[in-house]
């Protein structure tokens, strides 16, 4: 079963939180960083990025850049920037867009939960990502970016969820992308929520798979250091926001691919009405269906439409993102692995389909592929199975903030 447990929270101070939060860290390249953090300086990127704060020629991984990270922390601090609670507590995190609100319970999860498989996944992670992130949260002492963790939905953790949103909150500002950003202190005494959640069976990482591990190993680096370390230290554990599964929404994750592979437009439209029906559409489309993948290539715009003998009731196989993979990009297009081709660009749904024609018309022989979102179930499932997605095979809109928490061990 599930450990969750509060945290005493170092967070923004009320009137300038709005001006802290920052999106994710990896949302930026480096130059795109700099740029925010000099607009506003009170950006968390400054923390998270600690290489803003240096000439653009200094190693965005030494030691100092780190080391920066964890003094402008504490400079925050002792300007009233940022806060720390006196006492462990639970948070509501509600995040509003497009007319629907999900709202997840911001805590502490397990590195034992990870290890051992009660936290479910669905992504690899490389190394290389993780390195900086684990320096990172060595170096400061503290997770600054949440995880974003989902469970199967339970009444009673709804019921204290919505009882503790009537009362004002901490903050509530919307950011410059619309995003509207609430949050609570949860009143509730922490051992109703800490063993509300003990009954949950399993929790999933919906978005934050590096983050996660980096957060484990540097925790496991803490406990090298500490041999008689207990479960009770604060490095056991790492930051997160729980959201019930059917609050939230995965969004198309887009494929655009440079060049057809010795093949002309009508060579190929050939060989995929073997494994699927085809036709042509007046104008640009979004899949309607699960099985159905709308093509952008010479010009114009195709339904592909799965034949059914393509489906094995493998978890895995089933995705439509895995029958595109198998079945068009890798015998036609020659991509034999999307982690590492250079040929093939994956664009968030949430830029549209102008950006995968925009794409797509910019050399010619491109090709572009809308998908039909990935659903939360079949994300479950394929976590259940001890299997993983293939890469970038979900796309989660809206972005939690990072500087709002700030765990400290």
């Amino acid at each position: 079963m599930a450990t969750i447990r509060p945290f005493r929270s170092v967070r923004p101070s009320e009137e300038k939180a709005s001006s802290i939060a920052a999106l994710p860290y990896d949302v930026y390249n480096r130059a795109e960083a700099k740029e925010i953090v000099r607009q506003n300086p009170l950006s968390f990127l400054k923390i998270d990025r600690p290489e803003t704060q240096f000439p653009d020629d200094t190693d965005m991984y030494s030691r100092q850049v780190y080391e920066r990270a964890r003094d402008t922390l504490q400079e925050m601090l002792s300007a009233g920037e940022f806060i720390e609670d006196p006492h462990p507590c639970y948070y509501l995190y509600a995040l509003t867009y497009a007319g629907r609100t999900q709202t997840g319970i911001v805590g502490c999860a397990s590195i034992d939960d990870y290890l051992d498989g009660t936290i479910r996944r669905h992504e690899d992670t490389k190394e290389e990502k993780e390195l900086d992130r684990i320096r990172h949260v060595d170096t400061m002492s503290a997770q600054t970016g949440p995880i974003f963790l989902t469970y199967r939905p339970r009444p009673e953790l709804k019921q204290l969820t919505e009882a503790a949103k009537k009362a004002p909150p901490l903050y509530d500002f919307t950011a410059e992308d619309g995003v509207r950003h609430q949050v609570w202190t949860l009143s509730q005494n922490p051992k109703t929520v800490t063993e509300l959640f003990s009954q949950v069976g399993h929790i999933y990482i919906a978005d934050g798979h590096h983050r996660a591990a980096s957060a484990v190993k540097a925790g496991l680096r803490r406990r090298e250091a500490h041999p008689g370390y207990t479960v009770d230290e604060e490095f056991n554990y790492f930051l997160s926001v729980l959201f019930p599964a059917d609050e939230l929404k995965i969004c198309d994750y887009n494929r655009v691919v440079t060049g057809w592979n010795g093949h002309t437009r009508e060579e190929l439209l050939d060989a995929l009405a073997v494994r699927f029906d085809i036709r042509e559409l007046s104008h640009s489309c979004h899949p309607r269906q699960k099985g159905e993948i709308t093509m952008y290539i010479g010009g114009a715009w195709y339904a592909l439409t799965a034949h059914a003998d393509l489906y094995t009731h493998d978890p895995v196989h089933d995705l439509d993102v895995s029958i595109l993979q198998q079945m068009v990009l890798d015998p036609l297009f020659g991509i034999r692995d999307p982690r590492t081709d250079p040929r093939i660009q994956f664009v968030g749904g949430i830029r549209g389909l102008e950006e995968l024609v925009r794409l797509s018309d910019e050399e010619g022989e491109h090709a572009a592929f809308a998908m039909y979102p990935t659903s939360m179930e079949e994300l479950l499932s394929v976590a259940d199975s001890g299997r993983l997605m293939p890469p970038k095979s979900t796309w989660f809109e809206p972005n939690l903030r990072s500087g709002l928490f700030i765990h400290r061990f």
